[in-house]
């Protein structure tokens, strides 16, 4: 049976999705990790020790371990300010991995402190390392400027590793032309290997019985808005859109948000909950955007059943997971023109591709699809037919197995990395 050491060194399978830090790469190292043990592997997920008494290894599922790693304080740290800690982190893997004699067939590296760490374990114990990004640092900078906490040297580290690394993974069409303009990445090394949806988890429900559950008006067009709550998000893009939509085309839409810190929101638990609530109130729709909080994953196939479309307009998106599982869940998303959002939502088919700042424009596919409702039944069905056949976790892992098969077999000279 073959070993994966997978490393991702601040988002944990374990943590709640949703909250500080806690989104995307936590979903995808979680259902990667579990379909390839499905498959018969072997993989150890290594994350960082936030609280101290967290057990060292935790069974997450069939052959699948979550392995706490020592680096820094055992409390929680910003991603911004983790990256002094990552040589201790590659060392304490290593120490590990020397421990327990286990050997491993493959290093996967997620975002790029963890590829400084798996560097570590690649030079010592000559591991053969893919890279996944999540997020490119130059990219970044690009979109958010001084509100990029990253350091500078995040530029350099990540030069190294789409040199070094034996493999890197793009997770769309965009990122692979990013890792190649910008960072100089020959595409003859670099897989596109997407993010997925859990077919257990999300799948179209009758959406009156959704509104039901969830005590939603019935009949009035619904708009939801789910994920992180962080500037980059382009949630105030959507708020301001509803106002359009109620100025400009008099529908008395309403926008649900769900995502936090906390079930419960709150300003003091969610600073971001207090600017948006002040958007609403500038845009004059304040009493139609509800806060949600935070919930659970297994609640969410609920809130995208219930929309009548889901909504996604961030400024930078690498790839992007709620489209697709809305568009498993039969909902039309209409979707910034970004990253892994562009490649994901066919624009006219399966939803509507959108500028990132522009809420007339959204406000604009909005309506159609109000006015149109026919038009959205068809639409969501194009899209749950693209979520199965391109999005399933099963077809990513078995796409990603393909990518540990080439550097297994692949000769490779020790390299190192700047920490």
């Amino acid at each position: 049976m073959q070993r994966i050491a997978m490393i991702s060194e601040h988002a944990s399978p374990l943590a709640s999705v949703g909250s500080v830090d806690s989104g995307g790469q936590n979903v995808y190292v979680a259902h990667l990790a579990r379909q390839l043990g499905k498959s018969g592997y072997l993989v150890d997920v290594f994350t960082r020790r936030d609280k101290a008494l967290l057990p060292d290894v935790v069974a997450f599922a069939p052959n699948v371990r979550v392995v706490h790693v020592p680096a820094g304080p055992a409390v929680f740290v910003p991603k911004e300010q983790l990256l002094s800690f990552m040589p201790a982190f590659g060392d304490s893997m290593v120490d590990f991995m020397r421990r327990d004699a286990i050997g491993y067939d493959v290093l996967h590296a997620n975002f790029f402190m963890s590829g400084v760490a798996a560097m570590r374990a690649r030079e010592v114990l000559d591991i053969p390392l893919v890279m996944t990004f999540h997020a490119l640092g130059k990219v970044r900078r690009l979109h958010q400027g001084s509100a990029d906490g990253f350091p500078d040297n995040r530029f350099e580290i990540e030069d190294e590793l789409v040199r070094h690394a034996d493999r890197v993974v793009a997770e769309c069409p965009q990122d692979l032309d990013d890792l190649a303009t910008l960072y100089g990445g020959d595409p003859e090394r670099i897989d596109i290997v997407p993010c997925g949806f859990d077919e257990e988890e999300f799948a179209p429900l009758d959406r009156a019985e959704a509104r039901r559950a969830l005590d939603w008006d019935a009949d009035v067009f619904t708009v939801l808005q789910l994920g992180r709550l962080v500037p980059r998000k382009g949630i105030d893009n959507v708020i301001r859109a509803i106002g359009h939509l109620r100025r400009d085309f008099r529908i008395p839409a309403r926008l649900y948000v769900v995502g936090g810190n906390a079930e419960q929101p709150s300003v003091e638990a969610t600073p971001e909950i207090g600017r948006l609530q002040g958007v609403a109130d500038e845009a004059g729709v304040s009493d139609c955007v509800t806060f949600v909080g935070r919930r659970r994953r297994s609640q969410l196939c609920h809130f995208y059943s219930a929309s009548d479309v889901f909504v996604t307009t961030p400024w930078y998106e690498p790839f992007g997971i709620t489209p697709v599982e809305a568009m498993a869940c039969g909902v039309p998303v209409v979707g910034a023109d970004v990253g892994g959002i562009r490649s994901t939502v066919v624009d006219g088919e399966t939803g509507y591709l959108v500028p990132p700042h522009a809420p007339e424009a959204l406000a604009d596919r909005l309506a159609r699809l109000a006015g149109d409702r026919a038009l959205a039944r068809r639409m969501g069905a194009a899209g749950l037919q693209r979520a199965h056949a391109n999005y399933t976790w099963m077809s990513v892992a078995r796409t990603m197995e393909q990518v540990y098969a080439r550097v297994m077999r692949a000769e490779r000279p020790a390299r190192r990395v700047a920490a």
